[in-house]
């Protein structure tokens, strides 16, 4: 019998391929939704005792659509609605049938109407993120450092507009890529993000969002061949990808990217990746996810980590902040900084970059951050400043893994 850790890792995997599927059908994102949801509840509930069915995605299909069809029905009972009749219709018709469709191309459809320009950026990546990797309000307001409140208003709002819009649940045509696609690839790297370093939860690994935006970022690849931003990200997530077995301990403890043991390293993935990167680079000036890819590859053909070449990666952090002087990116490039040129010189630009120009901490609810700060300062022997850096990253939102491992590292200073 699977565990209910396992019953939820299972249904994540699948949330956004079946949403697209029932949204292709319905053309309703409200109903689809609602439709899902009752269908995840009801592998919570089936499951444990039944075990996860041999194809569990075909299963959530058929449930998510049954729910759908109870609840059409219920709606024409009370009015004579030619859509609601014609989504009736189509899904009676679906459930007799084998379903043979495209997920990929379901799943693209899906992400480019989240994506339309009608909506405000901030709201097209938030909106996907919660549709097709169906993350919660909370875990979309951390990925952009506003309020939980603020995220929920957001994307209660961008689903008014898709339904007031009337926005076509479609790939657009070439001369509409131009327009949606920067926000598509900002939601799959998020995506990625998310499974690769969690923001809360036991485990700071989640593959079911990973797998969802390596075939996303695939299918992108297959979509539109020669953007160099699109093969960039593809190839960054690769490279971060191929590094997955390495980083986590067999507890599930955090380990370091100086501490891994990169035979552990998928160097298949990581020679698919640096063509990637290399094709991407040829394509045409070099963009933040093609940057992003090549600091990824300097660390992938390092063979130990005293090997990386720190002054390249400092150097690439420069071309990315001249592209987008984002905190994140700043924060990385300071890293970067420190590793090349010692703690002291990485601290002084993170005491820079903690406030912006009006002096509000940006980066001050972030973990990272002090995490950072923490490590620089008790690696320049400054313990008590350290100490007090480390109580500051773990105050803030972190997974159990990361917290174990603050907590552990700010164990081994030495006493005041």
């Amino acid at each position: 019998m699977k565990t209910r850790l396992e019953i939820q890792r299972v249904v994540r995997e699948h949330h956004g391929w079946v949403l697209a599927r029932l949204v292709r059908t319905v053309r309703d994102l409200d109903l689809a939704e609602d439709a899902l949801q009752d269908a995840l509840l009801a592998a919570l509930h089936q499951w444990p005792t039944t075990g996860i069915p041999d194809e569990p995605r075909r299963w959530l299909v058929s449930a998510a659509r049954n729910k759908a069809i109870d609840s059409l029905r219920r709606r024409t009972l009370h009015g004579d609605k030619a859509d609601e009749i014609g989504w009736l219709e189509t899904l009676q018709r679906e459930a007799r049938e084998r379903d043979d469709g495209s997920i990929p191309d379901d799943m693209l459809r899906l992400v480019f109407t989240c994506c339309h320009p009608a909506l405000a950026p901030e709201a097209r990546v938030a909106l996907t993120l919660r549709t097709i990797a169906g993350l919660e309000t909370e875990e979309i307001a951390r990925a952009f450092l506003v309020p939980t409140p603020t995220m929920a208003q957001r994307l209660v709002r961008a689903k008014r507009k898709i339904r007031a819009a009337n926005v076509p649940f479609a790939v657009p045509g070439p001369r509409e890529h131009p327009t949606r696609v920067d926000a598509v690839l900002a939601v799959v790297y998020l995506v990625f993000n998310e499974g690769y370093a969690a923001t809360s939860g036991a485990q700071i690994l989640r593959r079911d969002l990973t797998v969802v935006a390596l075939r996303l970022g695939r299918a992108l690849v297959d979509l539109l061949p020669r953007q160099s931003e699109v093969l960039g990200l593809y190839a960054l997530m690769l490279l971060h990808d191929a590094r997955s077995r390495a980083r986590c301990s067999e507890d599930g403890d955090l380990v370091l990217l100086e501490d891994q043991d990169r035979s552990l390293w998928n160097q298949r993935q990581i020679a698919a990746g640096l063509a990637a990167t290399q094709h991407a680079l040829r394509l045409g000036t070099a963009g933040p996810y093609a940057l992003q890819a090549a600091i990824a590859a300097v660390h992938a053909e390092a063979t130990t980590a005293e090997k990386t070449d720190w002054r390249q990666i400092v150097g690439l952090y420069d071309h990315l902040m001249a592209r987008v002087p984002t905190p994140i990116v700043a924060l990385n490039r300071a890293v970067a900084v420190a590793m090349a040129d010692g703690p002291e010189a990485g601290l002084a630009i993170l005491d820079e970059i903690v406030s912006d120009s009006k002096g509000e901490e940006v980066l001050g609810a972030y973990h990272l951050y002090h995490a950072a700060r923490a490590d620089l300062l008790r690696r320049a022997y400054r313990d008590d400043e350290a100490r007090a850096a480390y109580d500051r990253a773990l105050s803030a939102p972190c997974n159990d893994a990361e917290r174990r491992f603050l907590t552990a590292r700010r164990a081994s200073l030495r006493s005041a």
